[in-house]
C-alpha cells in the first residue's frame, strides 16, 4: 500500500505516488468521474473514469516495473505541468513526456499528454 494520505497530498502528487506504486485504488481516487485525456493536438483519447481505469489497471497489470520521475513540475492556478521520465519497460526503453493536468474540485479533470 502506497504511504501517504491523499487528502493532504495535492492530486498531481497522489497520482504519482499511486502511480509509482501500482496502485490502481489510489490512483484513481486522484480523478474526476468526467475525466478527459487528451493527446497533443487536444484530441480526446480516453474519457471517462471507468475507461481510464481499465486503461491503467492494464498498463499497471502488464508493465509492473515502470516508474515515473517528474524532471520539472510548473504549478500554476488549476494547472500543473509536469516534465516526466519514464523509466523501467520490459523491453528496456525509456521515454520523456510532458503532462498538462488541470485539476477542478480537487480533482484532475484533464490531462493532456505531450
Amino acid at each position: 500500500m502506497a504511504r501517504y494520505k491523499s487528502h493532504n497530498m495535492h492530486p498531481v502528487e497522489a497520482q504519482l505516488v499511486a502511480y509509482n506504486a501500482r496502485e490502481i485504488e489510489p490512483f484513481m481516487r486522484c480523478f474526476a468521474p468526467d475525466v478527459r485525456i487528451l493527446n497533443g493536438l487536444g484530441q480526446v483519447v480516453l474519457e471517462g473514469w471507468q475507461a481510464k481505469r481499465d486503461r491503467y489497471a492494464a498498463a499497471f497489470a502488464n508493465e509492473p516495473n515502470v516508474r515515473c520521475t517528474v524532471i520539472h513540475r510548473i504549478q500554476h492556478g488549476d494547472f500543473v505541468v509536469d516534465h516526466e521520465h519514464l523509466t523501467g519497460y520490459r523491453d528496456g526503453s525509456e521515454k520523456h513526456a510532458v503532462a498538462i493536468f488541470m485539476v477542478r474540485d480537487g480533482l484532475i479533470a484533464q490531462v493532456q499528454f505531450l
